[in-house]
């Protein structure tokens, strides 16, 4: 179920007690990596889906990096890899966790891309979604992410 009342993005209080606190640790966790490894660089934007798709956080330059979407009890992680991206994550396919692995092998490809959903609720989530950001573009720093 996904955050939908349509009158403001919510604040991070809502998004806490939407996805629950274990959740919200690790978005805080994504939010902070985001800031820390590509700094200046991402601007973070609520975007509102309707009530199908709610309420979601994209970060974006020219082209977005992810988006964090708030679901009741967890939140996802959209990331869109064209076609010459698509061909780098194949090449580091086997560095994922085999649960990040099997999500990007079910991800459907539209026109547009592949769009790749995973649910960030540990550690080997949260290592595998820095590397399929580098994918998308190279970090500014090189500061370790633990």
């Amino acid at each position: 179920m996904r955050m939908t009342g349509r009158e403001n993005p919510p604040s991070d209080v809502e998004v806490r007690a939407w996805i629950g606190e274990d959740a919200h640790l690790y978005w805080l966790r994504v939010t902070e990596l985001i800031d820390r490894l590509y700094p200046g660089v991402f601007a973070a934007e609520w975007l509102y889906g309707g009530q199908k798709h709610g309420w979601s956080l994209r970060y974006k330059k020219s082209k977005p990096l992810c988006t964090l979407i708030p679901e009741r009890g967890r939140f996802l992680v959209l990331v869109v890899f064209g076609a010459a991206e698509r061909e780098r994550v194949e090449n580091l396919k086997d560095s994922l966790s085999r649960r990040t692995a099997l999500e990007y092998d079910a991800a459907t490809a539209y026109h547009d891309g592949k769009w790749v959903v995973m649910t960030v609720d540990g550690e080997a989530a949260l290592q595998d979604l820095v590397k399929l950001w580098t994918v998308k573009r190279k970090p500014k720093s090189d500061r370790p992410i633990v």
